[in-house]
């Protein structure tokens, strides 16, 4: 059964991963499972084709035969769920791993996100500055505590898992900001999820959209 996502037709980052579709194309090439992508422009986005998707307006989107799911830790989820080499055989092992998955998004992605609102979006606000070193201090809390829990481990319990996935994910976007750095192991844990072929492969194929040369009809080739 054909597996499509959809992904930004441009992305805002120029296809250096932080779009939301890496994790899931991750996701995909770590289970072996083939997938085509949609792109769609962000007018398109807020169509009634695509809200009908993603009641949100966002990318991803996953459909597979009548299945249309949003939301890439639901994607990721579903796709461990399915399909062998992101949730471990125990039953423990697997609870936690899936605890991490919702670590990553419920606990150290929110602070980060909004970094990046207070310093893209919100820049130009009279108020920003002021602001910004608090945001700093709380993503700084949150990279803390994450590194004293990983220590000199490779992964964040035991082999690699959709936890693993979700919160490499999630701290290549505090990297601009040059805050991951300050932790040497969480940069190194980044960097072997970056290593992973799979990652390679993900990467790869979202940079090749957003290189391609734009052509008269708007769409890249």
């Amino acid at each position: 059964m054909t597996i499509t996502i959809t992904a930004f037709e441009r992305s805002p980052d120029g296809g250096k991963g932080l779009a939301r579709d890496t994790r899931v194309r991750w996701a995909l090439e770590e289970v072996g499972q083939s997938y085509e992508v949609r792109l769609v422009s962000f007018q398109a986005m807020k169509e009634p084709a695509h809200m009908a998707l993603h009641p949100f307006g966002q990318i991803p989107t996953y459909e597979e035969g009548h299945l249309a799911l949003f939301e890439t830790g639901s994607i990721v989820f579903h796709l461990a769920e399915r399909h062998a080499g992101l949730l471990p055989v125990d039953a423990d092992a697997r609870a936690r791993a899936i605890t991490w998955m919702f670590a990553a998004v419920n606990t150290v992605e929110p602070p980060i996100l909004d970094l990046v609102t207070v310093k893209i979006l919100e820049g130009d606000k009279p108020w920003s500055k002021e602001r910004l070193p608090l945001v700093q201090d709380r993503v700084r809390g949150r990279l803390k505590q994450l590194s004293v829990r990983l220590g000199s481990a490779e992964w964040l319990d035991g082999e690699f898992s959709a936890g693993d996935l979700m919160m490499v994910s999630v701290l290549l976007r505090s990297r601009p900001s040059g805050l991951l750095d300050e932790y040497s192991n969480l940069a190194a844990y980044v960097a072997r999820g970056e290593a992973r072929p799979a990652y390679q492969r993900a990467f790869a194929a979202q940079l090749a959209i957003n290189t391609r040369t734009p052509q008269p009809d708007g769409h890249p080739r």
